[in-house]
């Protein structure tokens, strides 16, 4: 009986460190599939506005009509989703299909039809969008390379009263009436350079994934940039992260609108109130860029004279609406850096003086200063020319003495450390 006892010992011992074994497996499989599993994580964005209409297209020619348009993506995926916006409509938004393609030229309203797939939301190909509101698309799955082209074609009822979108995309949208939108090519579309609808695109990504905001203003949205270009300084940073391996799946949403102040109201809302929708709603957003405040500067003085008084008083302002947004973002864990608001010296449509140079030398003060900021990237001393500082370099200045030009552009993105983004 003893050797019955010592071989059910050692049979229960081996079955105990099998089962042990069998346990650690399932764990180590367990730990194996949350360490791979996905996450969604933003490749492109752009800030919505209400959209008045300037020239074309007007309202008419969203009445039963396709709408292709054309967005460049920073890090891929293979697994896409889209975000559609009626931000700013007071009716809902009446889609009947929405297709996502290759592009094969955007100046030609050309899509590779052999990669046209339909979204659907919640199962169905058609959506309406409530006043306000935003909505999503269910995953596709899409072969979307990094810093590729992706086209989005839409086929509309009708437009909500009151368009939302984006007037400065710097990219050629398309529109004909009737439904084409799997046409490899839209015939004699009515071309023109504005996003409607169109707010985010998103990709699975690895679990290490993220996405880096930069707010600003017609600096970040491009002005002066080439058409189709994506020569944003926005896009060369997307272009330095792919090619920095640890940091490859660090997409770039540019949140800039023409005209955009820190305080006020312009072409689109202030600064400030665009911080829950254009950062904090963002897909993976980890870090936070800030470019704001020479059209707060310039704008004191457009019309006329400002009082000293005044002019400390916006100072003062705008140094509290940028501690307001860095307190916002740390709440959510959002790692915030301030690049400095960049020279405007000769400039024929703010005409700033030395008093304005003063103004935003003191921002420029508080920007660099510890303890306000995570990180600063020094954009003005990057462009500025060392003989005068007060204007941009003549090698980066588009001609108006306010944007930079691609050249320009270029060594903006160049200047962002990508050790900022090791965290």
């Amino acid at each position: 009986m003893a050797g019955v006892r010592v071989r059910s010992f050692r049979n229960w011992k081996r079955m105990r460190i099998f089962g042990v074994g069998v346990l650690c497996s399932i764990a180590s499989a367990i730990s194996a599939a949350q360490g791979a599993r996905e996450i969604w994580n933003g490749s492109w964005a752009s800030s919505q506005q209400r959209t008045e209409f300037i020239g074309q297209p007007d309202a008419d020619d969203f009445a039963s009509a396709t709408l292709r348009q054309f967005v460049h993506l920073s890090v891929g995926g293979h697994t896409v989703r889209v975000h559609l916006s009626n931000a700013f409509g007071s009716t809902p938004l009446r889609i009947e299909t929405v297709h996502i393609a290759k592009v094969i030229s955007a100046p030609q309203c050309k899509i590779d039809a052999a990669t046209d797939k339909q979204l659907t939301f919640s199962g169905e190909a058609g959506v309406a969008i409530p006043p306000g509101a935003e909505y999503i698309s269910d995953p596709v799955e899409f072969d979307a390379a990094p810093l590729s082209e992706l086209a989005i074609t839409l086929y509309l009822e009708g437009p909500p009263t009151h368009q939302t979108g984006h007037p400065g995309s710097r990219t050629t949208s398309c529109i004909v009436t009737g439904n084409e939108v799997s046409a490899a090519e839209l015939q004699s579309a009515k071309k023109f350079e504005r996003w409607f609808y169109i707010s985010a695109v998103d990709v699975l990504s690895p679990p290490q994934a993220g996405s880096v905001v930069v707010l600003g203003d017609s600096i970040t949205d491009g002005h002066a940039t080439t058409t189709d270009g994506n020569d944003r300084w926005t896009d060369v940073l997307a272009e330095r992260l792919q090619s920095a391996p640890p940091l490859k799946n660090l997409g770039v949403l540019n949140q800039g609108i023409g005209g955009n102040h820190l305080l006020i109201d312009g072409i689109g809302p202030n600064a400030v109130s665009r911080v829950d929708r254009d950062v904090l709603a963002q897909t993976g957003v980890r870090y936070l860029i800030i470019l704001e405040g020479i059209n707060d500067l310039g704008g004191l003085t457009r019309t006329g004279p400002a009082s000293p008084l005044e002019h400390h008083a916006l100072v003062q302002h705008m140094i509290e609406a940028y501690q307001q947004i860095i307190t916002q973002a740390h709440a959510h864990g959002i790692r915030v850096f301030g690049a400095t608001v960049m020279p405007d010296g000769g400039s024929d449509y703010y005409h700033p003086d030395s008093t304005n140079e003063e103004d935003r030398q003191a921002v420029n003060e508080w920007i660099r200063a510890a303890g306000h900021f995570d990180a600063v990237i020094d954009l003005d001393k990057v462009t500025a020319d060392p003989g005068h500082p007060e204007r941009l370099a003549p090698q980066f200045d588009s001609g108006d003495h306010l944007h930079p030009g691609p050249a320009g552009y270029k060594a903006m993105g160049d200047a962002v450390s990508l050790t900022l983004f090791a965290q």
